[in-house]
């Protein structure tokens, strides 16, 4: 199988002051969305992995852009999301999200253990969702506790999946409730 891509966006948000103070570094968040044909709109397939195996590149086009709009910064913070027009099952948008399609995701980010958080839903065209982040490398570190927004005005159409990949290049802005901090995780276990 090969997926069919109708359209790229990408959505860049960087926030510069949160109550007033100015952080040492900006807040970079990056949304890249690929908006694909849903082979299965419409019925009910028993096997979804042909379309597993084929979201590895659609992994690989999504990190790479979702890398260039980061720059100059290097994300820290990753999150996967999906929406599933109404001719559709979400589980077609999970099925584009497994490890198939994330690790060249974590290779084009250098590196990931902390599983990456995801949301998926089946919604019409403009239905905005909340893709939440967590740091790429322990999922315990809480002041990368975030999401991100987004929206598409004309997607995705009954019959298509809207993929998205959100990046962050720090933990949120003046973030002070206390947990595991990004400087003391160790990585190994991808919590802590």
């Amino acid at each position: 199988m090969q997926i069919r891509v109708r359209s790229f966006h990408t959505v860049v948000e960087e926030k510069r002051l949160e109550a007033g103070r100015a952080p040492d570094a900006p807040l970079r968040k990056v949304g890249a969305v690929a908006v694909i044909e849903n082979p299965y709109a419409g019925r009910y397939v028993d096997d979804l992995k042909p379309l597993i195996a084929a979201s590895a590149e659609l992994g690989r086009e999504l990190a790479a852009l979702a890398v260039r709009a980061m720059e100059p910064y290097a994300a820290e913070s990753y999150g996967k999301g999906g929406i599933v027009g109404t001719a559709g099952e979400q589980e077609h948008a999970n099925a584009v999200l497994t490890t198939t399609f994330a690790d060249p995701l974590r290779k084009a980010i250098g590196g990931g253990s902390a599983w990456i958080s995801s949301f998926t839903k089946r919604a019409a065209p403009g239905t905005p969702i909340d893709v939440p982040m967590a740091y790429k490398d322990a999922l315990y570190v809480r002041s990368h506790y975030d999401g991100m927004t987004i929206m598409l005005p004309d997607s995705p159409q009954p019959d298509e999946i809207a993929v998205i990949v959100c990046l962050a290049n720090r933990g949120r802005l003046n973030a002070r409730v206390g947990g595991l901090a990004r400087a003391d995780a160790k990585g190994q276990d991808g919590l802590s």
